[in-house]
């Protein structure tokens, strides 16, 4: 009892079932945890504990066989990534400008979750705008990793993965336009899933922006699973959302058995830097697979990163950073700097080009992944190829250095982007082991479009929990 704050969701369910746990006692446990962490982790920007705990004690009533009966996720301490908006909630957007600015509805996909019983109890930070893969803002601060908080936890959903490994949060929420999700779950040494486009429905108007995903994160794949079959499903407000509802099998069920199972592993997806240990760590996975039957093949698959990254500003330059750029020019507190280099990016990776020329790019870059998923189950590679993001910094004239070579552009280091990109490919990030600076290393599942189980049932059968940090006790 004294680490129930690490507790999983599926063992959390079961104990409010046979009533050895209460929803009181795991929630006072969470926002006790929260409250020793928070000031070296920085995860939570909103904070609701009082009605957190009137809650729980109306979910106890309901396990008690009083009020209805207990709903799928009934009684579990869950943080919503603040860019998504929830009635009565602040919705900052993590930027200084929208401050005072309070949601008047709920997201789709945060409805759901709502529905389904979770406990809201604080809102976790992002980047401004979710426009950066590590988590700082001058409206919040720097959040930083539990693991060593001189590394930030990933970004933008990076308050979700840091609450998780530090054991402020029992699930999560985030988002993943450029590997908002799987970053901060690589990061943090958790599990987070970016879904094939329009399994989950999304709000207007980025539910039509292909690379743009809304998902969840947990500390384990069955936890990730209890989640997404909550939050998956056509909605009416979502014109692209899937029929019909894709539900996963319980990874409980699926056993850790993949004879017969072909696997394709890549350490750098062709020509991407990719720090040794990061390469050691996903071997390291490879033999896990092998252990558990799976045929595993390493395989060089070309995914050139200049290519990955010029789809990409293209794409940003047309939607999300033109946005992006429009707020900027707008009278009211100035962006971020690293929110107005990520709009400059965009423009000048564009360089001119139109739509039509980023989906010549973005076909040509699926056809060997996708020639490759025809012999394979599934594609194994890492998340990042770095070791860790510095907490706090921008990065605007340049990225990490990575295996001896300074990168360019920190999105050089997220081999998760291009999985946004071939964003039919559903993904499951998993942690693959932990670097010498104490910061965790995670891969990459990807399935064949559509093919939500395979990822689950690899994840689920080499899974291996992490000693989760003690940090702020």
């Amino acid at each position: 009892m004294d680490e129930l704050h690490h507790i999983s969701a599926a063992d959390a369910l079961r104990a409010f079932r046979s009533r050895q746990l209460s929803p009181v006692e795991l929630t006072e446990a969470v926002i006790a945890r929260a409250e020793r962490t928070e000031p070296v982790v920085n995860a939570l920007c909103h904070r609701f504990f009082d009605e957190a705990l009137r809650q729980a004690k109306r979910a106890e009533r309901r396990y008690a066989g009083q009020d209805g009966p207990p709903r799928p996720l009934e009684g579990l301490p869950t943080v919503v990534k603040e860019d998504e908006p929830v009635t009565g909630h602040p919705w900052t957007q993590g930027s200084l400008r929208y401050r005072d600015v309070v949601a008047g509805h709920t997201s789709l996909f945060v409805r759901r979750l709502l529905d389904a019983g979770v406990i809201v109890h604080a809102r976790s930070t992002a980047s401004e705008f979710a426009s950066a893969a590590f988590t700082h803002s001058a409206l919040w601060g720097v959040t930083r990793n539990p693991w060593n908080p001189e590394f930030s936890p990933g970004g933008s959903s990076g308050g979700s993965g840091a609450a998780l490994a530090a054991g402020s949060t029992v699930l999560a929420t985030g988002s993943d336009t450029a590997g908002s999700i799987r970053v901060p779950a690589s990061f943090s040494g958790v599990v987070g899933f970016k879904p094939p486009h329009g399994r989950v429905p999304v709000d207007p108007p980025y539910h039509l922006d292909t690379y743009v995903h809304s998902g969840v994160l947990a500390r384990t794949v069955a936890d990730v699973a209890l989640m997404q079959n909550v939050v998956a499903g056509p909605h009416p407000g979502d014109v692209g959302s899937l029929r019909p509802r894709h539900v996963l099998p319980d990874p409980a069920e699926l056993g850790r058995d993949l004879r017969g199972m072909r696997i394709a592993l890549s350490e750098d997806l062709g020509d991407w830097a990719v720090d040794p240990e990061v390469r050691r760590n996903t071997r390291e996975f490879g033999e896990r697979l092998r252990a558990a039957g799976a045929r595993v093949e390493e395989v060089a698959l070309p995914v050139p990163r200049a290519q990955v990254l010029r789809a990409a500003a293209i794409h940003f330059h047309h939607g999300f950073g033109a946005a992006v750029a429009a707020d900027g020019r707008k009278p009211g507190a100035p962006l971020t700097p690293y929110a107005q280099a990520f709009a400059r990016w965009a423009a000048e990776g564009a360089a001119g080009a139109g739509v039509l020329d980023g989906f010549a790019i973005e076909s040509d870059l699926y056809r060997p992944v996708g020639e490759l998923l025809e012999r394979f189950d599934a594609l194994v590679c890492p998340t990042a190829a770095t070791r860790g993001l510095v907490a706090g910094e921008d990065y605007l004239d340049h990225g990490p250095e990575v295996d001896g070579e300074r990168l360019g552009h920190y999105l050089e280091s997220l081999l998760a982007l291009p999985f946004n990109i071939m964003n039919r490919c559903p993904v499951l990030a998993v942690p693959s082991g932990v670097a010498d600076n104490g910061v965790p290393t995670g891969v990459q599942i990807v399935g064949r479009p559509f093919d939500d189980t395979t990822p689950f049932r690899v994840g689920a059968a080499v899974e291996q929990r992490p000693h989760w940090p003690e940090v702020g006790t």
